[in-house]
């Protein structure tokens, strides 16, 4: 069930949240409209999908789960009997807000499924030039640059230096063979000057402070997403097609794929001379 008050990355996770748990317990699936109508449509995830609320309207009751461990199985079992409990009964069961699950790629196929059937697919464009092999990268800042400025740790611990990303774009680019000209569109907020690395590279285009709708479809689409430590770009990660360069050390996980390059702290990839072939 989405949090109306979290950012639509978190938002996601809750949605995955429960459409994950929904089938470990067995239970058919209901949707919850995201917060924004706007997301709602852009997302497509409630396409074809009963809704609580019409449950509800057709006389189901609403009983709340409690947060609990899915690594625990003494708590991951109470689930199954309090659900077990109801059994026989109209009964919509909503998970806590928050409800953590950790690998999120178990979803990947149906959330791709649904993203690129969506309605919103068919009037979209994107400023792309489909001759170039287009990279993406998400550099978080906002919130985090306050946060360290006000010593919050959680915050701090999602910080990463410019150089981190100089440095993984650096290796990619030495490391692609591709016979396209390689572009590079770079997603954050703030000024072009706070990012002066980054100057040195060919067809370089600062999206700075774009909408987040536009953000996360163009990383979605990209060849290339390397990601930062947010669930804004884990997100349009699980669901892209393309190659995915992603911090290893995040509170998600991710699936043992090939287009999945885990990378640690320094920047450095897992797989050292990593050779990257592409078409």
């Amino acid at each position: 069930m989405p949090n109306p008050g979290a950012g639509i990355g978190h938002q996601i996770s809750n949605w995955i949240a429960g459409y994950w748990f929904a089938k470990q317990f067995g239970l058919q699936f209901a949707h919850v409209p995201f917060s924004s109508d706007s997301w709602e449509l852009f997302l497509g995830f409630g396409e074809d999908e009963l809704t609580v609320e019409g449950l509800l309207t057709n006389g189901y009751k609403k009983v709340k789960l409690p947060l609990f461990d899915e690594n625990n199985p003494v708590a991951f079992d109470l689930q199954k009997r309090i659900i077990q409990s109801y059994s026989g009964q109209k009964v919509v069961f909503v998970a806590e807000q928050n409800q953590f699950y950790q690998d999120q790629f178990g979803v990947i196929t149906d959330i791709q499924q649904k993203f690129y059937a969506s309605k919103a697919r068919k009037n979209e464009q994107l400023q792309f030039a489909t001759d170039y092999f287009n990279i993406a990268i998400h550099i978080r800042r906002g919130d985090i640059v306050l946060g360290l400025e006000n010593q919050n740790s959680n915050l701090q611990f999602r910080w990463q230096d410019n150089s981190y990303f100089e440095k993984v774009l650096t290796q990619f680019i030495a490391n692609a063979k591709t016979s396209k000209p390689i572009a590079i569109y770079l997603f954050s907020q703030g000024n072009k000057k706070d990012f002066p690395e980054f100057e040195k590279f060919s067809n370089l285009h600062f999206c700075i402070n774009w909408t987040a709708h536009d953000s996360f479809l163009h990383m979605v689409f990209s060849d290339v997403l390397i990601t930062s430590k947010s669930s804004f770009s884990y997100k349009p990660a699980l669901l892209s097609k393309g190659i995915k360069i992603c911090p290893k050390d995040f509170w998600h996980g991710y699936p043992k794929e090939e287009d999945w390059i885990l990378v640690d702290e320094n920047g450095m990839f897992e797989k050292n001379g990593y050779n990257l072939m592409i078409n």
